[in-house]
């Protein structure tokens, strides 16, 4: 089977052991993670052939980037080394009533400083049938919006199926920068993956009788929202993520995927979460969804699979779903009730 091709920054987690405050820690726990390259490590583990592409310093702590991909199986061989240091972040994880922290410490990254003629398309995506990036990428910097662009434009030249994950992310630009490079973009994806938030931040596309804090989500103003998008950017298929936080260790978690074809949507199931950690919980519903639309699952098995993926991710520590293909599907299947395996 071809590959899938992801692309984005690969950074160092820095966080305090169990759920300790920055102040009150004095010992850090080190990781790697980030959206594209947590994608990557999904699709690796349900035994897909996947490629993270990123540029990353050539010293020891970029070679540790590389074999936290490694060890899971995802080709690194596409990764372009240069630059000075790797992007971190630090990340509080709250607890109850506590939200979470996150600090990103990613400027002058060895990708944040890239140029477009670091990457050869044509090279990278021999043998892919799918792109996969996020709105995080982009972000970055003017340099990366026109590497994104350059990677969009020769996966369509191939034929290549593009998937992007809107990803807001407000510490990194502002709505309107976010406006004009993600209108720009995403006339080239086919399958847009979105939250509660992004569609609004993004496009200003804003879901009726909806309140995100208080958990409250309206159905069929998802469904508005997936045509309106549909509609101006002719994707074949929206996923929306949806989450009902009750507070940081409690939320409940489904999906909806719209069929842009056959103006049809499918709302998976809903999971009550106590969650372990929710960073990439996001990035597994996108593993989750290449993985199960790939593999020419329906609509709605696709959106069952990539939730119950998702679900998993967040009894997991770190950013990366180790989950199994079998596991995820036993859950999507009905069985969440954690009983030992013996």
């Amino acid at each position: 089977m071809s590959k899938v091709v992801t692309f984005g920054e690969l950074m160092i987690r820095l966080q305090p052991y169990h759920h300790e405050r920055f102040v009150q820690a004095d010992h850090l726990y080190f990781s790697f993670g980030g959206g594209e390259a947590n994608v990557a490590v999904s699709l690796a583990n349900y035994g897909v052939d996947a490629a993270f592409v990123t540029k990353l310093p050539s010293h020891v702590i970029g070679q540790c980037a590389v074999n936290s991909l490694r060890r899971y199986g995802v080709d690194t061989s596409l990764i372009v080394r240069g630059g000075e240091r790797v992007g971190i972040y630090f990340n509080e994880k709250g607890a109850s009533q506590r939200p979470s922290v996150c600090i990103y410490d990613r400027a002058h990254s060895a990708i944040q400083e890239a140029a477009p003629s670091d990457f050869d398309w044509d090279a990278i995506f021999e043998g892919a049938d799918w792109f996969h990036f996020t709105g995080i990428t982009p972000a970055l910097g003017p340099n990366l919006v026109e590497i994104c662009l350059e990677a969009c434009r020769a996966a369509k030249k191939k034929g290549m199926k593009i998937s992007c994950d809107l990803n807001y992310r407000g510490k990194l630009w502002s709505r309107t920068q976010a406006r004009a490079a993600m209108t720009k973009l995403c006339e080239y994806v086919d399958i847009c993956i979105s939250n509660e938030e992004d569609a609004k931040d993004v496009f200003g596309i804003e879901a009726a009788a909806t309140d995100i804090t208080a958990g409250q989500l309206n159905r069929e103003g998802y469904r508005s929202v997936a045509k309106q998008l549909t509609e101006r950017f002719h994707f074949e298929k929206v996923a929306i993520t949806l989450r009902e936080s009750k507070s940081a260790s409690d939320n409940d978690w489904s999906a909806m995927l719209y069929d842009a074809a056959s103006d049809e949507c499918f709302f998976s199931k809903k999971y009550h979460l106590h969650i372990i950690d929710r960073i990439g919980g996001g990035d597994s519903f996108g593993g989750g969804l290449i993985y199960a639309l790939r593999s020419g699952k329906n609509d709605l098995e696709a959106v069952e699979f990539a939730v119950a993926a998702s679900a998993l991710k967040h009894s997991i520590e770190g950013d990366y779903n180790l989950a199994t293909v079998s596991e995820v599907e036993k859950l999507a299947g009905g069985d969440g009730s954690g009983r030992v395996q013996r």
